[in-house]
């Protein structure tokens, strides 16, 4: 059974007005539910983990400035939400949502969290809306029980992965992969082991031909034991950040491509949903919705 991390806790409230848009954490699963996708049963609800798990990661020091709410507001503006005791008891329950992801992937072949992909979280540091590395905590988490050895993070968020890439820099147990926008956020661009910048209105052809030329490449190369997939819908045409050109059957397509490849080779994958920022908040959990149906075909 298709197992997703999922919290009420997600949909976090924010100030009118701001651009980022809460309401898909609830309406995801609940269209999921509607049609039948799944049933109440694949989702389960994570908690706050034992803080060790974000020190294998994190700077201790950052780590209590975020839960003592005791950033200076310069670090506290670059993240882009208002600070709050619940605010940053979400983020710990996303981080433990990828985490026993991780492990119902190693079961189940694949495994899904309604949130996370907070790849703008650095060792030290967060910004534009991540504070807690999620996607990291996991792979940390899974090599320290023994679980994985080398893994592969894919993230095809159209926004780069700085801080992933910044965390793994000296860590060849992880290898980072980012295909995003070259001139989109951020735009000083940390170096990953694998970066493909693409140019803004990058269509569905183009996008789709480098994915399926790099991916099966760099899986020979690598030989992952476990891989995690950041499947941000911000690179369709309609998202506000984006500025890439992927129809929503484009993007349906790249994730049918990555969870197929991952699913023939029998390798884990653990799925965080990323950004999406299209006006139009169907259009986002259509898109993120996709990818949920998708695991489901070809898994189960």
């Amino acid at each position: 059974m298709l197992k997703i991390a999922y919290h009420p806790i997600y949909k976090h409230e924010l100030p009118k007005g701001h651009r980022f848009p809460m309401e898909k954490y609830d309406l995801l699963p609940q269209q999921l539910i509607y049609e039948g996708t799944c049933i109440k049963e694949n989702f389960f609800e994570p908690k706050i983990p034992n803080n060790k798990h974000f020190f294998t990661v994190h700077d201790p020091e950052y780590f209590f400035d975020l839960l003592n709410i005791t950033l200076s507001q310069k670090a506290a503006r670059k993240i882009g939400f208002p600070l709050s005791e619940v605010l940053i008891e979400r983020e710990m329950i996303i981080a433990d949502g990828t985490m026993k992801a991780s492990e119902f992937a190693l079961k189940n072949g694949i495994a899904m969290n309604i949130a996370g992909g907070t790849h703008h979280a650095f060792s030290n540091r967060g910004e534009a809306f991540c504070m807690l590395n999620d996607q990291a905590i996991g792979a940390k988490y899974l090599q320290n029980k023994g679980l994985a050895q080398k893994i592969l993070i894919v993230d095809l968020d159209v926004h780069q992965g700085n801080g992933t890439a910044e965390i793994f820099q000296n860590d060849a147990s992880v290898f980072t992969f980012s295909m995003h926008g070259k001139s989109n956020y951020p735009f000083i661009k940390e170096k990953s082991d694998l970066d493909i910048a693409l140019e803004n209105n990058t269509k569905d052809g183009e996008y789709l031909s480098k994915i399926k030329n790099i991916l099966p490449k760099l899986i020979n190369q690598e030989k992952p034991d476990f891989i995690y997939y950041l499947c941000g819908v911000d690179v369709i045409e309609t998202d506000k950040l984006g500025k890439l050109g992927l129809t929503i059957e484009g993007c349906r397509k790249r994730d049918q491509f990555i969870l197929q490849t991952c699913f023939d080779l029998k390798i884990p994958v653990m799925c965080s949903m990323g950004g999406g920022y299209s006006p139009n908040i169907n259009t986002i959990v259509n898109a993120h919705a996709n990818t949920f149906r998708l695991a489901q075909g070809i898994y189960f």
